[in-house]
């Protein structure tokens, strides 16, 4: 496996941990989205978080994450799903800023202070479940740990990093979410607090050649882990000439006629992995006839 998810248990059940090596997932996401060094860190944290939730789900379950801060990167967007298939993008990619006071890549600057943090679930039941929260750093990690605590009502520790080499390709890439499942007493949680404060950056564990459960060692110690499933994680979108030609013909008949007439043909480009579709005059006209 290139890329993996980790899902186990620490403390005899009492937490839930995930973590996950994605340094060729997020690099997939940059080719695509030709992301400048600082809005491949906020994608790649997003796109990494988004990942570790959709191993949270079950079967054909999804979920859809949006940041949508006052900074100059826009929104960004991402989707997942139980089998550990990702994808996303972010409106401005072409953004990118000096280091921090911490020397690292500003994506509190790009994403900005201010927004909102939106996931919406799709459970198969009848209604979605949606959680929104606002933006309380920028970091992306941070703010997620304040979506569980605070939508979710799950005490939850959120990691993510992404480093960049100069030639802004992916050298480095992960994330681990710690959740706190009910009967975790005090002492549980006094430990826990202390071995994030002072966990190093994952995405440099992973420059080092760390997988997922190596990391997930270190950060809870000599406490056993125990490993319930490993699974691929990796940048897969769900776009289709089929679906491009369902979405023309709902623009209905007007529409697709301007098309014939004055462009002669037509081309969509996929948000999510900037595939492009044609789509010559003799297929819209084809569409025509399947609304007649």
């Amino acid at each position: 496996m290139l890329d993996y998810i980790v899902k186990s248990t620490v403390y005899d059940g009492m937490v839930r941990a995930y973590a996950a090596s994605t340094t060729y997932t997020i690099e997939e996401a940059r080719k695509r989205q030709d992301t400048w060094a600082t809005a491949t860190a906020a994608l790649g944290r997003t796109l990494t978080i988004t990942g570790l939730m959709g191993a949270m789900l079950k079967g054909e379950d999804t979920l859809t994450v949006k940041v949508e801060g006052n900074g100059p990167l826009g929104a960004i967007i991402a989707d997942g799903n139980a089998k550990g298939n990702v994808r996303g993008y972010v409106i401005q990619p072409h953004v990118d800023f000096p280091l921090n006071e911490q020397g690292k890549l500003d994506v509190r600057r790009a994403v900005g202070e201010e927004g909102t943090l939106s996931i919406v679930k799709d459970l198969g039941l009848k209604e979605y479940f949606t959680g929104q929260v606002p933006i309380v750093s920028g970091e992306i990690s941070e703010d997620f740990t304040y979506y569980f605590a605070n939508s979710e009502q799950i005490p939850s520790a959120v990691g993510a990093g992404v480093l960049v080499n100069p030639d802004h390709s992916v050298l480095a890439a992960g994330g681990f979410i710690i959740q706190l499942l009910p009967g975790a007493d005090e002492e549980i949680v006094t430990k826990l607090e202390k071995q994030v404060e002072t966990f190093p950056q994952i995405s440099t564990l992973i420059r080092e050649g760390n997988h997922p459960e190596q990391i997930l060692q270190k950060l809870f110690g000599e406490e056993p882990v125990h490993i319930h499933e490993r699974l691929p994680i990796h940048f897969q979108c769900k776009c289709s000439k089929e679906r491009i030609e369902n979405a023309i013909k709902g623009l209905g008949k007007e529409e697709i006629k301007e098309m014939i007439e004055q462009d002669h043909g037509a081309e969509a480009t996929c948000h999510f992995c900037n595939e492009v579709y044609h789509l010559t005059e003799t297929e819209l006209e084809s569409l025509l006839k399947d609304l007649s």
